[in-house]
């Protein structure tokens, strides 16, 4: 079991304010693997102090100190690589191979994304009779979540890094302990002091405190679109810079002229990969109408092919759900689709392996399916997805759209000219054409309530940036 009882502030581990122990909890099983110390509104003080010191130097390092900095912080990442992925396959039921190649190895390319971006950036351009110049804009407060931990982190403190910002750190605490390994990883590397600290705890107690902090900038944000409304308006008094990435419900339109049996088998693995907690997963499957039957019947056939298990199984390719909350919302979320008299193809309430334990879900899947209904409006963040039949593309259009979110798309389809069509009229951030999605270095983040701003690659820099014009230099 792990103790997980000091936070990393100044270069140092630290003793929290006051010593407030949590269970952390092995879905897999329900262990408890680990005790976490929540922080406090004066832990979040003793850390932006420091990250302000600290700013007053890094923030006028040089591009090549930061990309040596790079250079260590990876070689400790790669030395850690196994580490970061047993936490998290152990904090949130990954699948070994799940956590080690996709949720371990994001947070590597992050970092290498970052650095091969920062070689070539420009902080400054010459406009017109002005040096327009980018400046790190500070302290940044990072908020996130357990769903892909080490993605999330790294996704955020890659790029403040890069610029030249300070950071802390908040990582869930529901998934804790790939962030421990991480701060250690930072240290190993010899992060200067005070440019990146970690502290441990729950939103209320450490989110809200990064939120309203003076010191603290800008906060970036991922999680509950629930949430982060509550980080808006706590970080709206002191008018620091909120960037948000946040919940989703994207469409996965299958038109007319797609490989049904592909598109299908494609749409359901995409929702049952990290037993669904993904925020991007395509959790509404349009088909046209007259293919419905069809739709359901490869729907079921991949969802029983799925293995559900501990994660520590060789054979298992989908865990269980993060935590109990999780697991008593999504079945109670399943029983509204039955209630709601959605046609149940697959899956179900039952539990899918013969263990009293662990936060299992099986691979379910609804058919028949209207907007109305709430596993189509509502955001469920696991292994279920809503099969909903269409009659023209321009209803799909309006079925997709018909949605508060607005984080990713999914088209599927052979006419280019109609595959374009339908990708202009998505109102999403992110659209996904016949399964190809973008590397590190495309922009991701969402529209309407699924957030502003954009992660990952060189717009990735931006939400850490400054503008400054400065008029009347010499030549």
């Amino acid at each position: 079991m792990k103790m997980l009882d000091k936070f990393y502030i100044d270069g140092c581990w630290v003793e929290p304010n006051k010593l407030n122990l949590i269970d952390v909890v092995n879905p897999s099983d329900e262990s408890i693997c680990g005790k976490l110390a929540l922080g406090n509104a004066e832990d979040v003080d003793l850390a932006a102090r420091a990250a302000s010191k600290a700013f007053s130097t890094f923030g006028f390092s040089t591009v090549e100190q930061r990309l040596e900095l790079f250079d260590a912080i990876i070689g400790a990442y790669k030395n850690r690589y196994n580490d970061i992925a047993e936490a998290i396959s152990i904090e949130m039921g990954a699948p070994t191979q799940l956590a080690i190649k996709a949720q371990a190895g994001s947070g590597l390319g992050h970092f290498k994304t970052a650095q091969a971006i920062l070689k070539n950036y420009s902080f400054s351009e010459k406009q017109s009779a002005s040096l327009v110049v980018k400046e790190p804009i500070g302290v940044c407060g990072l908020i996130t979540p357990w769903n892909w931990p080490i993605n999330q982190i790294a996704c955020k403190v890659a790029p403040a890094l890069a610029v030249g910002c300070t950071v802390i750190l908040k990582p869930s605490e529901v998934a804790p302990l790939s962030a421990q390994v991480f701060a250690e990883v930072m240290h190993e590397a010899g992060v200067p002091a005070g440019v990146f600290n970690m502290i441990q705890g729950d939103g209320e107690g450490v989110g809200t405190a990064i939120s309203q902090h003076p010191l603290i900038d800008m906060v970036s944000f991922t999680g509950s679109t629930r949430a982060g409304s509550l980080v808006a308006q706590n970080a709206a008094p002191s008018i620091k810079r909120v960037t948000q990435e946040l919940g989703g419900k994207s469409a996965n339109i299958i038109l007319p002229d797609a490989d049904l049996e592909r598109a299908v088998k494609q749409g359901a693995r995409s929702v049952f990969s990290n037993s669904g907690q993904s925020c991007n997963a395509p959790t509404r499957m349009l088909v046209p109408a007259d293919k419905l039957e069809q739709a359901e019947a490869v729907a079921a056939k991949t969802a029983a092919s799925v293995v559900v298990g501990d994660a520590r199984n060789d054979t298992t390719t989908m865990g269980p759900v993060v935590s109990k909350v999780q697991y008593d919302k999504i079945r109670s979320l399943i029983q509204k689709g039955i209630d709601e008299g959605a046609k149940l193809v697959c899956g179900g309430l039952q539990r899918p392996t013969d263990s009293s334990k662990g936060y299992y879900i099986q691979p379910t899947v609804f058919s028949e399916v209207n907007n109305s209904m709430a596993i189509a409006e509502q955001e469920i963040f696991g292994p279920v997805f809503a099969i909903m039949p269409y009659e023209t593309i321009d209803q799909a259009i309006a079925i997709a759209n018909d949605t508060p979110y607005g984080l990713a798309g999914y088209i599927q389809g052979q006419d280019n000219k109609t595959l374009s069509y339908v990708a202009s009229r998505i109102r999403a951030g992110n659209i996904n054409i016949n399964g190809q999605s973008g590397d590190m270095n495309t922009p991701f983040g969402g529209y309407k309530q699924s957030g502003n701003g954009r992660e990952w690659g060189e717009h990735g820099f931006n939400d850490f940036l400054e503008i400054k014009a400065i008029s009347g230099l010499a030549e």
